[in-house]
């Protein structure tokens, strides 16, 4: 899978959700949650990379939450400085524009921290990325950072 790079300077504005979902930054005591649902919902790698960015102040982890749960999260800053990543929604939560919604709030998030790009490494659903916030792959990418990495 190749990486994408993201031009910051060129986001589509974050539109209101018309929905119970909150997508919010969070916070350190949450830490525990959401590494537990990555890990749970997609691998343990990811949850040792969610477990990274909340190691920032402010932690590049933000969330999306409804009436209390947690539906999905998106991370930056957490294999290298400048990449989005990794990002899930739960299963069960797919469909509703969560996903946009955590890219979006991210990527800005990532913009207003003075980050021109965005880099996401060995993206999965390019064509999803190339929609919501115009993504380029970036040639010779693959394997990438992710080249060699011990599982």
């Amino acid at each position: 899978m190749p990486d994408l790079l993201v031009p910051l300077y060129k986001l589509p504005a974050q539109a209101p959700r018309g929905d119970a979902v909150v997508i919010r930054r969070a916070i350190a005591p949450e830490m525990h949650v959401v590494c537990d649902f990555a890990e749970r919902h997609f691998s343990r790698n990811w949850a040792s990379e969610c477990a990274v960015a909340f190691a920032a102040r402010p932690p590049g982890v933000l969330m999306a939450v409804e009436e209390g749960k947690l539906l999905g999260f998106a991370c930056y800053d957490a294999t290298a400085k400048g990449f989005f990543g990794p990002t899930g929604v739960a299963e069960a939560a797919r469909g509703r524009g969560i996903g946009a919604g955590l890219l979006t709030t991210t990527l800005h998030a990532m913009w207003q921290a003075g980050y021109a790009y965005a880099v996401i490494g060995a993206a999965g659903p390019v064509g999803f990325y190339e929609r919501h916030c115009g993504a380029i792959e970036i040639p010779g990418s693959e394997p990438g950072i992710y080249g060699g990495m011990l599982r």
